[in-house]
């Protein structure tokens, strides 16, 4: 029932983070479909090629045409869904698009150890996961009962304190001039990541601890890219942070900080994905248009720029000879999109006599922390697991979440952990729609007043879109390696979450 006229609608009434919004004309929509769900697989598995069309081939067709279809349905959706419309990218161009070019090419980054029917195998498990990411991102849509909606309500929500985000500046500013100070000044982060590898390995060499190198490596850009992302979300929801001379200085130096220590020339490429999606989500919220925009492109991206990207890694003259070919595929050949193989060879590793770790695996990853001095048998990387017995002489290779589950729990553990990715991603979005609008509704409400000085805003407003960037990393894996960034994150949110309101904000008149 609406409120009568004259009188203000009560501070629960705000607009339904799930109120359906004009999706694109179907002038759009049809090509955009039609595009990622028939053409452009397409185009790749009719490309000329020695590769076979056996069941390898026709799996992966699936897997194209499934994962297609639901990234389809994220860009064309009224809600925005951050994290699985991250999923369903990096879906179809990692385990879709990318191994059906190798197969057609009869080429792998990687080499694939096993049978072929290994990889029929894990074809399947890709396509099963997907699958199951769906079926838990489904039951993640029933509504709570409605005594569980009010007790949300009622519960009070993880909001940004002012004075600690301060502190956060300033810890982001020591933990990133120690990095540049370390590395010899902010001209090596322009010039290759070669040169920051072996920088990094000297002024870690008297401890010889990789583990060193990742720890300063991780504080010295996690907390700046958090204080640039909770500024951000600041300036956007509050006029009167606008016009505070200090907030906007402050977000000019963590901006400038992250163009140093972040930047894509110095950083993995994921990383980079992980700062531009993060950033972009936190400035425009409740932009259709971003949203659609970021995943649209990002299927350009990863077809274009990763591979022009890759000249970075290497100093000039000394990068890694190509093959040559006259393929359009060959771009989707590189070492980046070798999950589908690793898949396979995670599968002949356990079948050759390892067996599943049954949880083993994921203890290793969740205790990451625990030294080996202390825990003797404590499980190596899985990528690296399998490289060394591949007999790889660089054995650092990728583990997608699919290798990872399937290592611990076999496929039917791979099929619930990927429902349960599904239904927290689901709700996740869903509550990171639900911020989003409480904040956008309370700062129209109170343009300039009291409740527009509360502070920086949502928690959730900012996490759901780093997660969202990072889950790039998480579902190539490795987890174990991914694990360093994940905890140096936590501990900053951790530091300026408060569960109380800002007292300006308890006194200003309803």
């Amino acid at each position: 029932m609406s409120a009568p006229a004259g009188t203000a609608a009560p501070p629960d009434h705000l607009p339904s983070p799930t109120a359906p919004r004009a999706v694109l004309s179907r002038a759009l929509a049809i090509p955009l479909v039609a595009a990622l769900v028939a053409v452009l697989p397409a185009a790749v598995a009719t490309q000329p090629g020695p590769g076979s069309h056996d069941a390898v081939y026709w799996l992966q067709t699936a897997t194209c045409a499934y994962a297609g279809t639901r990234l389809a349905a994220m860009v064309l959706t009224a809600h925005r869904r951050l994290i699985q419309g991250a999923f369903w990218l990096f879906g179809y161009i990692a385990m879709g698009i990318a191994p059906l070019a190798q197969t057609v090419l009869d080429r792998t980054p990687t080499p694939v150890v096993g049978p072929r029917a290994d990889t029929v195998l894990a074809s399947a498990l890709v396509l099963a996961g997907m699958v199951a990411f769906d079926v838990g991102a489904l039951v993640a849509r029933h509504r709570p009962p409605l005594r569980g909606r009010m007790r949300e309500r009622r519960r009070p929500h993880a909001r940004v304190h002012t004075r600690r985000l301060y502190a956060l500046c300033a810890l982001a500013l020591a933990c990133s001039g120690l990095l540049i100070g370390t590395l010899g000044g902010p001209a090596v982060f322009f010039s290759n990541r070669e040169e920051i590898r072996e920088s990094l390995g000297a002024a870690n060499a008297e401890a010889a601890s990789q583990a060193g190198s990742a720890f300063l490596r991780g504080f010295g850009t996690v907390p700046a890219l958090l204080a640039l992302l909770f500024l951000t979300r600041w300036l956007v929801v509050s006029r009167a942070a606008r016009r505070r001379p200090l907030v906007p200085v402050l977000w000019l130096a963590m901006l400038a900080l992250n163009v140093v220590v972040n930047n894509p020339v110095s950083n993995p490429r994921y990383w980079f994905l992980t700062v531009l999606f993060s950033l972009l989500f936190t400035a425009f919220p409740r932009s259709p248009v971003m949203y659609r925009a970021a995943l649209a492109t990002g299927v350009a991206i990863a077809l274009v720029v990763f591979p022009f990207a890759d000249r970075f890694r290497y100093e000039e003259g000394t990068e890694r000879p190509s093959r040559s070919t006259d393929s359009l595929l060959e771009p989707l050949t590189m070492k980046d999109y070798d999950q589908v193989g690793m898949v396979a060879n995670t599968v002949t590793f356990v079948g050759s006599g390892e067996g599943h770790s049954l949880g083993r695996q994921l203890s290793g990853t969740a205790l990451f922390f625990v030294p080996r001095s202390v825990w003797k048998d404590k499980p190596h990387d899985p990528g690296t697991r399998v490289g060394t017995w591949m007999g790889m002489p660089y054995p650092n290779l990728s583990s997608p979440l699919w290798a990872e589950l399937w290592l611990d729990f076999g496929p039917y553990g791979m099929a619930l952990g990927f429902a349960a990715v599904g239904y927290g991603a689901a709700r996740a979005d869903r509550r990171y729609a639900r911020r989003t609008a409480e904040d956008g509704a309370a700062a129209a409400a109170h343009p300039g007043g009291p409740r527009s000085r509360a502070g920086p805003g949502s928690i959730t407003a900012v996490v759901v879109p780093l997660v969202a960037g990072y889950s790039f990393i998480l579902l190539r894996g490795s987890l174990l390696q991914g694990m360093g960034r994940v905890a140096i994150a936590a501990l900053c949110v951790l530091f300026v979450t408060t569960l109380r309101e800002d007292r300006r904000a308890r006194r200003s008149p309803r």
